[in-house]
């Protein structure tokens, strides 16, 4: 024992092993498993890398985040899952930690803040900057870890979140497992700088490179970046060199790309027959003691794991989106108070209302913090909550959309300003496949209160990068709402909802109608969403609109008056949910329908809503459905071409009078 080791205190070295042990016994019981059938999908395990999630994890408490990648076995035990909810987890048994939803690649346990793990490589990066921030905001002291392999410090995840995490002094470790492959890619030949702990001085921040078998020497590493963390002193980015020794999933081939001589060499430096050889004059008979215990723990966890239960038919479908929210004040009726304010000052009333009661509530987006952003949606703010509530952002909108995930999960309330639609596409893996899926994957244990806001629409001769609208795209995705309000008073209210509802929102304001006024209520009140708001009262045709387009159906309606048409406007202000009675009830009333949508038509909102009405209101027709929508085109920049590509006022009139004449 060298005289480092007299620093250890017996009850460490004990834990790390029996943690250790926990990993492997439960990892290769895993591997036998998944040759009997047992295992249905991938099986990534953890073998050899044991070492670092023991001595990591061994540091943070119950109330700090963990985020993973898709090996992420030993984090999950490391965390304090257990190992029947584990097994049962890749079995798809219901007393799995996921509830059958995840297996291998998707294991969460927000209870012990294992916050899950994820079979997309680099969003745990972003996450745990997330639970960095929150922390922040809600000052508890807690550290957010992210631990990820040698292949994401390739991915743009890992420079935007070392970025961030510098620049806010978040508090949150990264630890590079560097196993050597990205699944059968070397890292050496992957990386121009082989050397991932030295990347951090490029970031400011503190790389430190160390031997992931050895889990002593991990441990203090890990013991002192957590303190720096928790005293405020921001992140550390820890490379752990160490090897995986069984495939990169099971049953895949495993000699094509490295040797057999090779993994056996790495057999001999094993973490933990390295620490039981160092300590076995003093403990090893209480090794021996930890080897038998967890045999049996973990066989007795396959065992129960087996006879579980599959999760019942009627759970497929459950915890896709929060329990409804009780809405207590509904929009007043006409004849209370109002003032008449623009489209702009309404969602800026609500959210300046939202932030003094809420202080878990925080905004992220270029220029939103003293300049009050791009179209004045943060104005005054600023000066009222400072600069960890209203916080200016490089341009890394996948960055900041991924730690809004994170964010989200352990306990705040983000808001990300993206300024234009278009912006946000460079964030849309996160918002797919891990803001809008986390309540499902998480079998609803985590709720996901984000909400991504920004312009749409064509106009100003923006072009292509600053004109597109995308709703009906979004709304295709499971888990988000999609709200594009088109009048003052609605924005205001289905603002508000959407800074209360638990639920991951798209709030989609189109940048012509910022201006236009409206008697916006005074009171107090929100608006539930999926309620669509009849504009206007008619009897001879139904048209539905969104955003810009209900103001030029409005305009439209004038003059088809003059003509003896009578025009019932339906505004559906939220494409999901989408309000079908209401159309439908409309429909029964008029017996005709015109869609008319800004955006194309072609697997469109306009499709969405003509194959409904076809599919339920097909006996209320009095004449075919009829769409006036965008062209199937970019965004041009000339004037002349703008006009081409969007309906226009006269465009709706000539389509509602054709269709009267059908």
């Amino acid at each position: 024992m060298s005289n480092m080791d007299t620093h250890i205190d017996r009850k460490v070295v004990l834990q790390l092993y029996r943690t250790m042990q926990l990993i492997r016994q439960t990892e290769e019981e895993l591997a036998r498993c998944h040759q009997r059938g047992l295992v249905h999908g991938a099986c990534h395990t953890y073998v050899g890398q044991e070492a670092i999630a023991s001595a990591v994890c061994s540091n943070l408490n119950d109330h700090d985040a963990v985020f993973s990648t898709h090996r992420g076995h030993g984090h999950a035990l490391a965390k304090g899952m257990k190992p029947l909810e584990l097994i049962a987890e890749l079995f798809g048994r219901e007393a799995g930690c996921s509830r059958g939803r995840g297996g291998s690649m998707h294991l969460f346990s927000p209870e012990i803040g294992m916050m899950g793990t994820s079979g997309i490589v680099g969003p745990c990066i972003l996450q745990a900057c997330g639970g960095g921030y929150s922390s922040k905001i809600l000052k508890n002291g807690t550290v957010g870890v992210a631990f990820f392999g040698d292949g994401a410090a390739n991915n743009a995840a890992f420079h935007e979140g070392l970025n961030m995490a510098s620049i806010w002094k978040l508090p949150v470790l990264f630890i590079c497992e560097n196993n050597q492959f990205a699944t059968e890619v070397p890292f050496a030949y992957a990386a121009g700088n082989s050397s991932v702990a030295s990347r951090g001085a490029a970031y400011g921040i503190p790389g430190i490179e160390v031997d992931g078998n050895d889990v002593i020497g991990i441990y203090r590493v890990a013991k002192e970046a957590v303190s720096r963390a928790r005293a405020g002193e921001g992140p550390t980015l820890i490379e752990c060199k160490t090897y995986r020794t069984r495939p990169h999933a099971e049953g895949m081939g495993d000699f094509t790309y490295r040797t057999k001589d090779d993994v056996e060499q790495w057999k001999q430096r094993c973490p933990i027959l390295r620490l039981r050889t160092r300590f076995s004059a003093e403990y090893s008979s209480e090794f021996d003691a930890i080897d038998q215990e967890i045999l049996e723990q973990v066989r007795a966890a396959r065992a129960e794991a087996e006879a579980s239960p599959e999760p019942t038919s009627e759970s497929a479908m459950t915890h896709i989106y929060s329990p409804p929210q009780i809405v207590v004040k509904e929009k007043p009726s006409p004849d209370r108070e109002s003032k008449v304010i623009t489209f702009s000052q309404a969602t800026l009333e609500a959210l300046t209302e939202e932030m003094a009661v809420n202080p878990n509530i925080f905004v992220m987006g270029e220029g939103i913090g003293i300049r009050g952003g791009n179209f004045l949606t943060t104005k005054g703010l600023y000066a009222i909550h400072g600069p960890e509530r209203l916080c200016d952002t490089p341009i890394c909108e996948r960055g900041f959309v991924g730690l809004a995930c994170g964010a989200a999960m352990t306990g705040t309330r983000p808001v990300i300003d993206f300024m234009f639609a278009d912006f946000v596409l460079d964030g849309l893996g996160e918002i797919i496949n891990q803001i809008a899926k986390m309540q499902y994957m998480s079998s609803g244990r985590l709720k996901m209160p984000v909400l991504l806001r920004g312009c749409i629409g064509i106009g100003h001769s923006a072009a292509t990068h600053h004109s597109g609208s995308y709703y009906g795209m979004l709304a295709q995705v499971p888990g988000l709402k999609v709200v594009v309000p088109s009048m003052a008073s609605d924005a205001k209210g289905l603002l508000k909802h959407a800074l209360r509802c638990h639920d991951p929102v798209l709030f989609l304001e189109h940048r012509e109608i910022l201006q236009t006024k409206e008697a916006v209520p005074v009171d107090e009140y929100e608006i539930e969403f999926g309620k669509a708001r009849v504009i206007q009262a008619g009897s001879s045709v139904t048209v539905v609109a969104i955003a810009r387009m209900v103001h030029l159906v409005l305009a439209a309606s004038e003059s088809l008056k003059q003509q003896g048409i009578s025009v019932e406007l339906i505004d559906p202000r939220t494409v999901t949910p989408l309000d079908s009675d209401t159309i439908l009830q409309s429909l029964a009333k008029t017996g005709r329908l015109l869609i008319v949508d800004e955006a194309p038509a072609h697997c469109g909102f306009s499709a969405e809503i003509a194959a409904r009405m076809v599919d339920v209101g097909f006996n209320e027709l009095d004449a075919p459905i009829k769409r006036l929508t965008g062209a199937f085109c970019p965004t041009p920049y000339s004037p002349s071409l703008e006009k081409v590509v969007v309906p226009s006022v006269e465009d709706i009139v000539k389509s509602v009078v054709q269709l009267m004449q059908e």
